[in-house]
């Protein structure tokens, strides 16, 4: 019985591309390329009201969060100025000495 290698010449090329084409659809879409459709051009997807808004919506509280981070940031800065200045580890020296004598 003779062996016959004509299913597989066209199955196994036909498998390789279709898997070759969806690990690179995935890659693309991991790393943020746009799709394309089969002349090369790119495919954007569809976009309706209630989603541009909620995208508006979404980027002025980003804006609104980046802000009092900034605030957040710059307190955070004045109390590691406070904290590390000489003075207030020498206030706190002198509290725990008086603490010292009332208790004896």
């Amino acid at each position: 019985m003779p062996f016959d290698l004509s299913p597989a010449m066209i199955g196994v090329p036909a498998i390789a591309i279709t898997v070759g084409w969806v690990v690179n659809t995935w890659l693309r879409v991991r790393h943020g390329y746009p799709l394309e459709n089969s002349w090369g051009k790119p495919v954007y997807p569809k976009t309706s009201s209630a989603e541009l808004e909620r995208i508006a919506l979404l980027s002025q509280e980003n804006a609104q969060l980046r802000a009092e981070l900034g605030s957040v940031k710059d307190r955070l800065g004045n109390v590691e100025r406070i904290v590390t200045d000489s003075g207030y580890a020498l206030t706190h020296q002198i509290e725990a000495l008086r603490s010292e004598g009332r208790a004896q």
